[in-house]
């Protein structure tokens, strides 16, 4: 492994020199510093950096600002503004004025800033080179700087396979299997092949665990607790224990590995790794991502636990409602204002129909409507806020487009009690009936609730009023009853008078909206 430029494993290191000429600082080709005693700065992976006594600055500095910056090998670097003709730069330069020991030799010097839009004249001195060597080697010193900007585990695994080339490890391909918290899928499969340099993801559903395909595969038996994988397959007659390595050999594969990436919580992923190499892993190869492989697992577990908590809040408070609470919208009190149209959608007959179909059959309903209902309110930009017992709360924010969130509601409405009227005319028939209530006005969209438990969500007459006037249709035979600014959307409408509704303080004027057929927003 190679070492820094400091010497083969030296670690990471500064190296301060003297410049045998003179040095100058220019900025559109004025001078602002010139010296003949500058020094130069090496450190690991940086660029060299040009540190200029404070006597032979020949621009104007201001004070030292408020602005403090540390480094662990120099110590606190202080900022002052570049003083020009007509123009200031701020922050243009710095300087260390109580260097750390090993810093000592540029101890109030200044060093000027790479935005400031200087040019270094060095007088005919010749820098060093950066040398971009490694401290323990490119795999090891990736995981410990670089991996940690990989912002999705596709780029993670890409990048793992690169690094295992560079470090002379021949691994043809590369995949992960990481198990997931999601309500439909059992985990995400990362496959990465050498020689297309690209990464296939499956998402595989809960069936993935009946499937002979993964109970007679290497990845089912590391992930049941029963330890890696080794096998050679450029061995002649050899009979594979797993499909999967005689496919493997087909393709030239020469040898296979398959060990466990174990999470804090004990849940036990897999990785595997393939290699097309005659003489296949070598015992250093293997031996290093031995020693990796629990700071690989550490990076998938970030990973993964971020898709959990996305996935976990789209499922249970939905899409637009998980992404604000993951955008830090986590406070009680924290929320939005926003014109928007309420629906509150209701199972009817529900009592009845969980004492004549039993438990089992009633949740299956019960499912059904719901997933109807929800699939439908998404297709026209609203959001399930919450399922309440046997009923749908939803919001249909106005949108910045103009799209009339009135309309999508009343829209998707009609389309509900048209879906839900098809499932009775199946066979068998899902008698499946609802009543529905739309309202729209200003409501508060947000946090509510005691200091430890939180439920997002809408607040506000319009949501009261929807929720009552489902109720009032139920009483009135009507399965769509809206207030009048939903109204308007509907020529056919019928008008149902002003109507006095529970714990609603004025009257509410409403109207019945016919199902029979879809209305052109």
């Amino acid at each position: 492994m190679e070492g820094s430029r400091f010497g083969a494993n030296a670690g990471y290191g500064l190296d301060i020199k003297p410049i045998d000429a003179t040095v100058k600082v220019l900025r559109d080709g004025v001078v602002l510093a010139q010296s003949a005693r500058a020094k130069v700065m090496y450190e690991t992976r940086l660029e060299p950096q040009i540190y200029i006594p404070r006597d032979d600055i020949l621009v104007a500095l201001s004070d030292q600002n408020e602005l403090k910056t540390f480094c662990p090998f120099k110590g606190t670097a202080r900022y002052r503004d570049i003083l020009m003709d007509g123009e200031i730069i701020p922050n243009g330069v710095w300087s260390y004025d109580d260097a750390m020991p090993e810093s000592r030799a540029i101890n109030g010097h200044i060093g000027f800033m790479p935005n400031a839009g200087v040019e270094v004249d060095f007088g005919g001195a010749e820098l060093e080179p950066v040398a971009d060597g490694n401290i323990t080697g490119p795999l090891v010193d990736w995981l410990m700087r670089g991996a940690a900007f990989e912002t999705t585990p596709q780029d993670f695994i890409g990048a793992l396979g690169r690094k295992m080339e560079e470090s002379g490890i021949a691994v043809k391909r590369m995949s992960a299997m990481i198990w997931s918290l999601h309500p439909m899928i059992a985990g995400r499969h990362y496959i990465w092949t050498r020689d297309a340099d690209e990464i296939v993801t499956y998402t595989p559903s809960y069936d993935l665990h009946e499937h002979p395909a993964y109970t007679n595969s290497p990845l089912y038996h590391v992930s049941q607790g029963l330890g890696g994988v080794r096998q050679k397959l450029d061995v002649p007659g050899l009979d594979m224990k797993f499909p999967i390595m005689d496919e493997l050999r087909a393709e030239g594969a020469t040898d296979y590995v398959a060990m466990p990436l174990i999470f804090s919580n004990g849940q036990i992923n897999v990785l595997t790794l393939t290699s097309d190499h005659p003489k296949g892993f070598t015992t250093a190869n293997l031996g290093l991502i031995f020693e990796v492989s629990s700071v690989i697992s550490r990076f998938f577990e970030v990973f993964t636990q971020k898709e959990n908590a996305q996935s976990l809040l789209e499922t249970y408070v939905g899409a637009r409602t998980g992404a604000r609470v993951l955008g830090g919208e986590i406070r009680r009190g924290d929320g939005d204002d926003i014109d928007a149209a309420i629906m509150f959608c209701d199972l009817r007959d529900s009592t009845r129909m969980e004492e004549e179909l039993g438990r089992a059959a009633y949740i299956d309903l019960l499912n059904t409507f719901f997933e109807t209902t929800s699939a439908i309110v998404e297709a026209h930009g609203g959001e399930v806020l919450k399922f309440i017992g046997d009923a749908v709360l939803a919001v249909f924010p106005d949108t910045e487009d103009g799209a009339d969130a009135g309309a999508e509601a009343l829209q998707a409405a009609r389309e509900i009690v048209q879906q839900l009227e098809a499932l009775r005319d199946e066979d068998p028939p899902r008698c499946c009936d609802c009543s529905i209530g739309i309202s729209y006005g200003r409501v508060t969209y947000g946090n509510v609730g005691s200091r430890e438990r939180l439920d997002f969500t809408v607040i506000g007459r319009p949501a009261n009023v929807a929720a009552r006037l489902g109720d009032f249709g139920k009483k009135v035979g009507h399965r769509i009853v809206v207030s009048d600014e939903v109204a308007r959307h509907d020529l056919d409408r019928k008008p149902l008078g002003d109507i006095t509704l529970r714990n609603v303080k004025e009257p509410v004027s409403c109207f019945a909206v016919s199902a029979d057929k879809l209305a052109d927003c």
